[in-house]
């Protein structure tokens, strides 16, 4: 499958540097998508949407507490873990590095035995990631301060994304890596035990590049520290504090966050509840926002202030949201979502509420399409380095889909009319989870049907995200 993976004999002298890793060119690509075919989808509109609905496990927080509890001691367990395509990848890779990861079926339980903080083994084989960003990006920082050389790849799309912005500060921690150009995936990490600890400015504000390297951090001598121009979600810094590291984190001039690790702490397993995905209730909100007469309500959903600016967003266009039997779970702030259908109004979305809804661009370029008045969209550069380029993606579809817009560098100016948009397009998802379920979520409201080209990515994210909505009422079937 690797023809062109070969290995050669790293550097001498340096501990932890047994071996080094090099493409041979021609590269071909590691391995064939994950999916084996296409599942062209197609929604039609409805008139509203109704019923209560349990959103699934936040993404963000069951790849952590997955993670954590392998670099932890002793025995951690988990509820409400998703169990979608992306999250199952992570679990297999730690159980390649030495975890015991086991799942309870019945009763919805999973179980991690870690190896502690710089205990993993080399895998015997590549890491295949799948579709899986936040594994890629948080995989490295805990491979980086690995005395060993370990490979990972993903498929078509996530051999597409960046990941310079991770060997930078990983490399200069003392990491060495070897990959394609742009440091994409197949990506060689050639780690080592003596890390060095640094203090990194962030570029641009990415809580995966943070989570990277304050993981690195844990098997580093001294203090590494991160400094963020922008708050970027907390839940790596909230999560750590919660399996026993130490973390201090102070406000920076202009609005950052200065985060400090202190390295080689002694994690213990602890219990972790996740609550609901706020990226993915966003689907159905907007869905119940933008149809008049909808009553819907999502239980159990995560609303930590850091990701909670397309909700924020969303009141500011008039949606009818409210928070209700707000609680704690797991140190992480929750909510039911009652959410009443109504006529949404244009507005502008600043640059500065990005960190806070880089997810949820697309499915807020939905609500613009059937709002009344024209919406911009600022500062999404970010957009660009996701799945699939979302921003040309959200463009495309909006085009395919009769809906009046601009697109620029980093923007993206909608013109809603207040009326359902024509529809009747089909819409290339790239590989895209959140493209093919925006898009889905829009034929529920337009005149004429939309489809997406391939449904199949969703799971990555979202299993049973169409059941869920047509049990609220909508119309998403095969084509």
């Amino acid at each position: 499958m690797l023809e062109h993976l070969i290995f050669r004999p790293g550097p001498a002298g340096k501990k932890g540097r047994g071996r080094g890793v090099a493409f041979s060119p021609p590269l071909r690509e590691a391995v064939l998508s994950l999916r084996a075919q296409s599942a062209k989808l197609v929604a039609r509109p409805v008139g509203r949407l109704q019923g209560r609905v349990r959103a699934p496990g936040d993404k963000s927080l069951s790849h952590r507490a997955l993670m954590f509890g392998a670099l932890a001691l002793g025995g951690t367990t988990v509820r409400g873990l998703l169990e979608g395509e992306d999250v199952l990848a992570t679990a297999a890779a730690l159980r390649a590095l030495g975890a015991e990861v086991t799942h309870e079926r019945d009763a919805g339980l999973w179980r991690v035995r870690g190896f502690g903080v710089g205990g993993g083994r080399e895998p015997a084989d590549v890491l295949e990631l799948g579709n899986s960003g936040t594994s890629a990006r948080l995989l490295a920082g805990i491979l980086a301060s690995h005395p060993f050389t370990s490979v990972m790849t993903g498929d078509a799309s996530l051999r597409r994304r960046p990941m310079q912005r991770v060997i930078e500060p990983l490399t200069r921690m003392g990491a060495c890596f070897e990959g394609r150009e742009g440091g994409r995936l197949p990506l060689a990490i050639i780690g080592t035990d003596e890390m060095v600890p640094i203090e990194y400015r962030l570029p641009v504000a990415s809580a995966q590049v943070k989570s990277a390297i304050l993981l690195a951090g844990l098997n580093t001598a001294g203090e590494t520290t991160v400094i963020e121009p922008e708050p970027t979600r907390d839940h790596t810094e909230r999560m750590l504090r919660h399996f026993g590291a130490e973390l201090r984190v102070a406000p920076v001039e202009g609005g950052g966050k200065r985060i400090t690790v202190i390295g080689w702490p002694e994690l213990k397993g602890r219990d972790i509840v996740v609550p609901g995905d706020p990226s993915s209730a966003a689907f159905a909100v907007v869905a119940a926002a933008v149809r008049p007469g909808s009553d819907v309500t999502i239980e159990n959903v995560g609303v930590n202030p850091l990701r909670v600016g397309l909700y924020q967003t969303l009141r500011d266009m008039g949606a009818d949201i409210a928070f209700e039997n707000a609680r704690e779970l797991g140190g992480e702030p929750v909510a039911d979502l009652h959410v009443k259908g109504g006529v949404l109004q244009g507005v502008e979305v600043p640059a500065e509420r990005a960190p806070s809804m880089i997810d949820e661009y697309p499915i807020l370029a939905i609500a613009a399409a059937c709002a009344k008045g024209t919406t911009r969209m600022l500062g999404l550069a970010e957009l660009r380095a996701k799945e699939s380029d979302r921003l040309a993606s959200v463009s495309a579809g909006l085009s395919a889909n009769g809906v009046k817009h601009e697109m620029g560098a980093a923007d993206l100016v909608v013109h809603g009319t207040g009326a359902p948009p024509a529809g009747g397009g089909l819409v290339a998802t790239h590989l895209d989870h959140r493209i093919a379920m925006a898009f889905l979520v829009l034929g529920l409201a337009t005149r004429e049907p939309v489809a997406v080209d391939d449904g199949s990515p969703i799971d990555t994210s979202f299993p049973g995200f169409t059941q869920l909505m047509n049990g609220l009422g909508a119309r998403i079937e095969a084509a």
